[in-house]
């Protein structure tokens, strides 16, 4: 998967704010982040469960590592190239998930975004 892949796809997440950073964008809903961007190395950082967190790692550790844990969550690096479109949405649909209230939930109807077909030239 590509970075403005990766951008389409949280643009179509509602009320999701960005925040730059020196060498990352961070994206938070109602202030709670959710997923970090390192343009430079082509990876994304989201926010799983704990177990979801161990099993990616242990399962594809060419494409995930562990980042982080904190309190009931497990942070994974995503390397961008490891994965396809739809391993891609929902890994951030879920890490959106994790963060957003009840209600945004609810109005995307439980159901990750659909990017768009890109055309071909």
């Amino acid at each position: 998967m590509t970075i403005p892949t990766f951008l389409r796809l949280v643009d179509l997440l509602p009320e999701v704010e960005r925040s730059e950073g020196p060498d990352w964008t961070g994206f938070k809903v109602h202030g709670k982040a959710f997923g970090y961007l390192w343009e430079r190395t082509s990876t994304v950082g989201l926010k799983q469960t704990i177990a979801e967190q161990l099993a990616l790692v242990h399962e594809r550790p060419d494409v995930f590592e562990v980042q982080f844990t904190t309190g009931q969550f497990g942070w994974v690096v995503v390397y961008l190239d490891g994965l396809d479109q739809d391993e891609l949405v929902e890994l951030t649909y879920e890490a959106w998930r994790l963060s957003a209230p009840l209600y945004l939930i609810e109005e995307q109807g439980g159901e990750p975004p659909r990017l768009p077909a890109r055309r071909r030239r």
